[in-house]
């Protein structure tokens, strides 16, 4: 199984996902792609657990696959947040921690909005900070032609925003360092008069 193999339609997860194994065997994969690693011993062996945990052969470690993820201590089924997250991930414009309470027939709005909340943390990448010093910004129109629509007037159209920090040496070409990525940020604005 590959990481990036991630189900693509409702049908495909509720699948893939079905049962509280499969969500644990996606997260193994996710967290030891090589194969197990004790993160004490750094022993390659372990055996599985009734409780869902992996015991290392070598230091005897047990060790959860949510441990230290939004999962971690969760009395939510693993199928539950797997259907969050899907539900999240592909909605166009947003999720709201009601939207998700109904979508999930969650009884309780508080544990739509923890979820809600959890998950979004989870997709900041670590050490992201805001760009700094001089910044460029532009907006552009994402779709096709639209017949009978003239300048900047749309229906049909999303405006994105980009914003750059601009390198330190004016005039020169920006050269990024292996393992760097330009910083900028990127969003769909609702509001098209700013």
């Amino acid at each position: 199984m590959e990481i990036e193999d991630y189900p693509r339609t409702q049908a495909e997860l509720e699948r893939r996902f079905s049962n509280e194994q499969a969500c644990r065997e996606y997260l193994f994969v996710l967290r030891w792609p090589s194969g197990f690693r004790c993160p004490r011993c750094e022993m390659g062996k372990a055996w599985p657990l009734a409780s869902g945990r992996w015991q290392c052969a070598g230091c005897g470690h047990q060790i959860s696959v949510t441990a230290g993820t939004v999962f971690q201590d969760t009395r939510t089924p693993l199928t539950v947040w797997f259907r969050a997250m899907w539900w999240m991930t592909s909605q166009k414009n947003g999720v709201s921690a009601l939207g998700l309470q109904q979508v999930l027939g969650w009884g309780s709005y508080q544990t739509a909005w923890t979820c809600l909340h959890k998950l979004r943390r989870a997709m900041i990448r670590p050490g992201r900070e805001r760009l700094a010093g001089a910044v460029e910004v532009d907006e552009s129109y994402l779709g096709g032609a639209e017949e009978g629509v003239r300048g900047r007037q749309t229906e049909d159209k999303a405006l994105i925003v980009v914003a750059a920090e601009e390198d330190d040496a004016p005039g020169e070409a920006l050269e990024v360092p292996a393992k760097q990525t330009p910083r900028f940020r990127r969003r769909q604005s609702a509001d098209r008069g700013r």
